[in-house]
């Protein structure tokens, strides 16, 4: 039976409804409940807000203000309010994955695709209905590349610094959105002339990523053209987006603000056991200061992967966004499943442009990414409920998870098709040749 867009829509809207009706009767009438723990903070920093108060009067309440703020409706409206605005967002992203998709000239059956990729994933649909907050920086995510793809370099701007304020991680797209807004792509007044897919298709004896440099401006080039129009109105606006909630939420809430919702995440280290290698380390030194080459050990995995793979994919900007994610919460100090969402939102952006044959490499993926993960569960379930010592077990686990996140990472890189988003115009090309001659 073929399933058309509308159909699409409205049975996943369906769907996450019955979900967050199905959680309030299973929260009232059995022990486990189904509303994430993560959610009753949210409500409880909201309720306090009502009434006058600091959000941060609430322990654990680790996020802007702003979050609070959208959830005052619990108080007066339905505890659920918060549910149905993730849930709303959840619907969004797949909205946005289509429209990204439409834009690069996808055929509808692979939008459609796609979009069922996100609305779909059982990871995904509970996230929202169980009080989750993630799908809201998602969307703000993929609508940042759409204002770009549409020559909307303010508004993209505007938007990035009010998510990083929001939530701190979409830092590390601040590099590869700046040289994607390359002179030979975005020009003043013009729209930018984007790469279809079906050119793409048509590219493919190019071979996969693995063998490939498709991203290597000329060096003098790119020193030239590295301070822009574009680039330096995108750092100045998100930047002062950014500054100016902080300030704003600084203003109210003083230092407790800072340390709550921006220094814990950026020297947050969790003794509790969790997906990273690094837990066991941090869980036998946690009471002492860790040393500076400590730090470096656990930063610098991570700040070259990062590195290699903007300067490497920065013009395929979704595919560049996917692994740099990918890659960032698979080498953090802290890993825990709410933040594979950041990464299953861009996955399907990629799907139109993989050669991976589904029923063999594809499933293979997806059995050893959940097999390791089902298997640290394990021994997280042995050690948390069953009180056994299992912490070394557990440790190997994570190990073995890293290595299931890093081998599917370099088999989706190699089954990709590099397609940078922009087709350079041949205008400024000329200028540059000129230039440089």
């Amino acid at each position: 039976m073929r399933c058309d867009f509308n159909s699409l829509v409205i049975f996943s809207v369906v769907l996450r409804i019955v979900l967050i009706i199905y959680g309030e009767w299973q929260d009232t009438h059995m022990e486990v409940r189904y509303t994430d723990v993560d959610y009753l903070v949210f409500s409880d920093a909201s309720s306090l807000m009502a009434s006058g108060l600091s959000p941060y009067k609430r322990s654990t309440y680790r996020y802007s203000p702003l979050l609070a703020f959208l959830l005052l409706p619990n108080s007066f409206i339905h505890r659920s309010w918060g549910k149905l605005l993730f849930s709303a967002s959840d619907i969004l992203v797949g909205l946005f994955i289509r429209n990204i998709l439409k834009l690069r000239g996808v055929p509808e059956n692979l939008c459609l695709i796609s979009m069922g990729a996100w609305l779909f994933n059982p990871f995904t649909f509970t996230i929202g209905t169980r009080g989750n907050c993630e799908p809201i920086v998602c969307a703000i995510v993929l609508w940042i590349i759409i204002c770009i793809m549409n020559g909307k370099v303010l508004q993209a701007a505007f938007w990035y610094g009010l998510v990083v304020h929001f939530r701190i991680y979409p830092i590390i797209y601040a590099l590869p959105l700046v040289l994607v807004l390359n002179p030979r792509n975005i020009q003043a007044g013009s729209k930018p002339f984007l790469q279809t897919w079906g050119a793409t298709q048509q590219k493919s004896s190019q071979g996969s990523n693995c063998k490939g440099g498709s991203f290597l401006f000329d060096s003098l080039l790119r020193l030239r053209s590295l301070l822009t129009r574009e680039r330096i109105l995108f750092g100045l606006l998100s930047a002062s987006v950014f500054f100016f909630w902080t300030w704003l939420f600084f203003y109210l809430y003083q230092w407790e603000f800072l340390n709550e919702a921006l220094f814990y995440h950026l020297t947050r280290t969790d003794p509790r056991h969790n997906f990273s290698i690094y837990f066991y380390h941090i869980y036998l030194h946690h009471e002492r200061e860790f040393s500076i080459l400590e730090k470096l050990v656990s930063f610098l995995p991570q700040l070259t992967v990062q590195l290699v793979l903007i300067f490497r994919y920065a013009q395929d900007l979704p595919f560049c966004l996917f692994v740099q994610t990918v890659a960032f919460v698979a080498f953090n100090k802290v890993v825990t499943a709410q933040y594979f969402v950041w990464f299953f939102c861009l996955l399907p952006l990629l799907l139109p442009w993989s050669n991976m044959n589904l029923r063999w490499e594809g499933l293979s993926c997806i059995l050893i990414w959940m097999g390791t993960q089902l298997h640290w569960l394990m021994w997280g379930y042995m050690l948390e409920f069953k009180g056994k010592n299992v912490f070394v077990q557990l440790w190997v686990a994570g190990l073995l998870f890293l290595a299931a996140n890093t081998w599917v990472l370099i088999k989706i890189m190699c089954r990709h098709k590099f397609s940078p988003i922009f087709i350079a115009s041949q205008k400024t090309s000329v200028k540059s040749a000129r230039k440089l001659q």
